[in-house]
């Protein structure tokens, strides 16, 4: 069982928990924790799944004294005490939501696309009740999350990211961190729309996919880069397989032809576990056009380049890193893992990658955006260095750099002409009517994880 809310001033007719029009109303405390035991109890004694149609089933046979309406509305509740994100329900499905952060129990961040801020409306009853809730959300992820085992990275059935830490590694109670995944991945015009990307270099990057450039996408923590990556491979022509290797799958292409490789972590005898080495390996023997990584962190960083050398062009990965300039020392640590000398991964490094894409994060507004595009050149001790091609800045403006003519005959070397900087691009195609902020989830409500998903209302109606 999980959590249940508080009831407080100002919180609607059927008791405490988020307002608006997504959070369903709640009983109260006294007869929300009666009816949850009683209808867990049944259940259990039934052998029967918290569907809508047996959790209505169970609650009509413990007889609460509600009516019509309240009977849908407690169904809603119970269900997402006993197989949803209980007291996170309603924040999880606001459309602008892109993380909710649980510190403890009445202690709730959420992150609207403009930074994180408290959300007070939003408790649970004590710490266990945070900790039942990582221990579900865990299962439901197909993870194990114990004593021995006391943090778990994994992506829930929806496709929303979980990240939680039990105590004593998480002092005092357990940490929860929900990134909401979009159901539908932003274009380029959209990006552009939402003040994350400047006008001239929608064009920019849209030939750059076309003239077959390897590229990385480089930026710190919640900078969006897996939003842009996944905005550019939607610009992979239809007749090209993209093969992506990711720890969790984020990435959500909107592409006709892409094949999804997952990593798996150890089991419980330590056995079984698949790296992003072992599956980028693998995905060089599916017959790929473009091999993605979706975020290079450890040993595979070898097994890219040497497939980037070996003519799979236009290969793409996101990399944690503070500025692009730092990206050629991130790889050289990176590759020191898997034991390749200095020389030979930056010999790598410069034969395989073309260009970095930068993105940064306004900490004072929240604002994701791209800020530079470099191009990687050989210094004179043959090390790999990093040269801004192309500025974008916070006011607007697009600034050529000593880079840029590099840029441009690379393009031209695979028959795309770059757009002239002083003049607008040609419009990438989008959907018409569509205009999003980069990092924020699409319009309409968003499903809540669950371990299963069925109509709620055919199943309550018999």
């Amino acid at each position: 069982m999980i959590g249940r809310q508080r009831t407080g001033p100002g919180d609607g007719p059927s008791g405490g928990g988020p307002v608006g029009p997504s959070a369903p109303r709640r009983p109260t405390d006294d007869r929300a924790a009666a009816l949850i035991d009683a209808v867990r109890i049944r259940l259990a004694e039934a052998g029967a799944a918290p569907t809508a149609g047996s959790v209505a089933a169970a609650l009509r046979a413990a007889r609460p004294p509600l009516g019509g309406d309240d009977v849908l509305d407690a169904v809603r509740v119970l269900r997402s005490e006993l197989v949803g994100a209980g007291p996170l329900d309603g924040l999880l499905r606001e459309p602008e939501v892109t993380d909710v952060l649980v510190n403890g129990p009445d202690e709730v961040w959420v992150d609207r696309g403009a930074g994180l801020c408290r959300a007070p409306e939003v408790r649970f009853t004590d710490a266990e009740a945070v900790r039942r809730l990582a221990h579900r959300l865990a299962t439901a992820a197909g993870r194990r999350l114990d004593d021995a085992r006391p943090w778990v990275d994994a992506r829930l059935p929806d496709g929303t990211r979980l990240h939680a830490v039990l105590p004593p590694i998480a002092a005092g109670c357990t940490h929860i961190s929900l990134r909401i995944c979009r159901t539908r991945p932003f274009t380029l015009d959209e990006l552009v729309a939402g003040g994350a990307l400047a006008p001239v270099g929608a064009g920019l990057l849209a030939a750059v996919l076309r003239a077959r450039l390897s590229l990385l996408i480089s930026g710190g923590t919640g900078t969006g880069k897996t939003t842009l990556l996944a905005a550019l491979l939607g610009l992979v022509g239809p007749d090209e397989r993209i093969v992506l290797a990711e720890d969790s799958a984020e990435l959500r292409p909107d592409h006709p032809h892409v094949v999804r490789l997952q990593s798996r972590p150890p089991n419980q005898e330590g056995l079984g576990e698949l790296t992003l080495k072992d599956l980028v390996r693998q995905a060089l023997r599916m017959r790929p056009d473009r091999v993605v990584v979706g975020e290079v962190r450890g040993e595979e960083v070898v097994d890219l380049l040497s497939a980037l050398n070996t003519g799979h062009e236009g290969g793409c990965g996101t990399v944690h890193a503070n500025t692009a300039a730092d990206v050629p020392a991130r790889l050289e640590a990176l590759g020191s893992q898997a034991g390749l000398d200095r020389l030979s991964l930056h010999s790598q490094l410069r034969a395989a990658l073309d260009v970095v894409i930068h993105l940064v994060r306004d900490q004072r507004t929240g604002r994701r955006r791209v800020a530079e595009l470099h191009m990687l050149v050989g210094d004179e001790r043959g090390l790999a260095v990093t040269v801004p091609a192309v500025t974008f800045t916070a006011r607007g403006d697009t600034l050529p750099g000593p880079g840029w003519e590099r840029l441009r005959s690379r393009c031209a070397e695979r028959g795309v002409e770059l757009p002239d900087l002083a003049v607008a691009p040609v419009s990438v195609p989008a959907e018409a009517g569509e205009v999003a902020v980069a990092g924020a989830a699409e319009p309409g409500p968003r499903p809540v994880p669950t371990l299963e998903s069925e109509s709620e209302s055919a199943e309550v109606a018999r």
